[in-house]
């Protein structure tokens, strides 16, 4: 994260990472108040002050647990939007690679929606880290919308949005199949609709 409202981070040692990767685990399974320090000091195979002395506090492993997400999450999705051959390709390439980070990272869902519904306070350091990704992902559909339909790019990014969103929650909450691809077949038909012309696939 790089935004001015960014949360403070701390430097990660080896032990750090373990010990962060075995939080973002627990975490994202079993849910962010239901895991305690001492439990994610048992699953790294630390003790409790060496968590302490690492990151502060269990608000800074959280914090760092989704800044994480999100950083890996850019990272996956990167080179999909740089090998996509056209504008078009590239927005799709948004729910592409949302289909496969799902399958491979996302068993129960959007991290950052699950961890809202347990973080609603502003105040609190990780806020800012949930509520800018998705920030962050409404500006790139309205970014890459840009290049195809200029006078509408704000309402298609914020439609393709809503689509991308509704599709991670209806994943994670198992509602039916295939939510990702299906949400991925409606843009592509608000594509051709709009100005931008059709879509080359």
């Amino acid at each position: 994260m790089t935004t001015a409202n960014a949360p403070r981070r701390v430097p990660l040692t080896p032990g750090a990472r373990r010990a962060l990767a075995a939080a973002g685990r627990l975490f994202y399974q079993r849910g962010i108040h239901a895991v305690g320090v001492d439990l994610i000091a048992a699953e790294a195979g630390v003790t409790k002050k060496t968590l302490y002395d690492r990151f502060g506090s269990k608000e800074q492993i959280v914090v760092e647990y989704l800044a994480d997400r999100d950083e890996r999450w850019r990272a996956f999705l990167a080179p999909r939007l740089e090998d996509a051959p056209t504008p078009h390709d590239r927005l799709l390439a948004v729910f592409d690679a949302s289909r496969d980070w799902m399958a491979d990272h996302g068993s129960r869902g959007c991290s950052m929606v699950n961890a809202h519904a347990e973080i609603d306070d502003p105040a609190h350091p990780a806020y800012a880290i949930i509520t800018g990704q998705k920030q962050w992902m409404l500006a790139l559909f309205t970014d890459l919308v840009r290049a195809l339909a200029p006078a509408e790019a704000d309402s298609l990014g914020r439609t393709l949005m809503l689509l991308h969103e509704g599709a991670l929650v209806a994943h994670g909450l198992d509602i039916f199949p295939g939510s990702l691809d299906h949400a991925r077949e409606e843009a592509r038909a608000l594509l051709d609709n709009s100005r931008g012309g059709p879509t080359t696939r």
